[in-house]
């Protein structure tokens, strides 16, 4: 009796083939159903992670172009020149600031903002050199020669610049002034269908004309004048009055 209903028992333990073969058949069902949502969905997946990688490659690059552009600063080529040393075109601009960096130490780069080429393609470079004072009669292209170039834009993007003065208007190059510009236009655009990007911006120049130092300018002369009339005011009170209002 106990040795028939254990082999009864044993008998009846563990899957029939058939239902073995349904198993499988459903996880194959199962396993071919994600292996195509996932084919879908990781394409769409990395498109749009390259496309916000992109964009934040984006930003980067015009906030640098923008912050070097606002710390322009007036520093003429040579003693015997009183403009400033900024050349700017609609694709490229030249001009001084204070020189940034690991291993920089204190003093001032000539910086170009520039379309280059790089492996076959347009793309926009900033590039820099140290300072110096321009050698007379030797133009600006022939002695400063620009190096450590770092990609800020690639294509389809295209940057180009506007300059404006105190009168706000924008133009498309600024050459042999005897100022910096006031603001400048940062316009970047799409090589195939000229589209506009939101990134465009303005940013407006710190320094626009060249520090007063030891000469007076016209702010200085009117602080003159003033301090001048306020003395001679002083010196024309009655101090009487004041002594009686002291003893009061």
């Amino acid at each position: 009796m106990r040795s028939g209903s254990a082999d009864q028992r044993s008998g009846e333990d563990g899957f029939t083939l058939i239902e073995a073969l349904v198993a499988l058949a459903l996880t194959g069902l199962v396993l071919s159903a994600l292996a195509t949502i996932t084919a879908q969905w990781l394409p769409n997946w990395n498109r749009g992670l390259d496309r916000i990688q992109r964009s934040e490659l984006i930003g980067i690059g015009m906030q640098r172009i923008a912050a070097d552009l606002a710390a322009a600063e007036f520093v003429s080529p040579g003693r015997d020149q009183s403009k400033p040393l900024f050349d700017g075109s609609a694709l490229a601009v030249t001009f001084v600031r204070t020189a940034i960096g690991p291993d920089v130490g204190p003093g001032l780069d000539v910086v170009r903002i520039a379309e280059g080429s790089d492996q076959g393609r347009l793309v926009t470079i900033r590039s820099r050199a140290p300072f110096a004072p321009l050698p007379p009669g030797v133009s600006l292209t022939e002695f400063v020669q620009t190096r450590d170039p770092v990609v800020l834009l690639t294509p389809p993007l295209r940057l180009s610049f506007g300059y404006a003065g105190p009168d706000r208007v924008f133009r498309d190059s600024w050459h042999d002034s005897a100022r910096l510009p006031t603001a400048i236009r940062l316009t970047v655009r799409e090589t195939g269908s000229g589209r506009v990007l939101s990134v465009s911006t303005v940013t407006p120049v710190h320094v626009e004309a060249p520090a007063a130092g030891g000469s007076h300018g016209e702010g200085g002369k009117e602080a003159e004048t003033s301090d001048a009339k306020d003395k001679a005011a002083d010196d024309g009170r009655p101090r009487g009055r004041a002594s009686k209002r002291g003893g009061l």
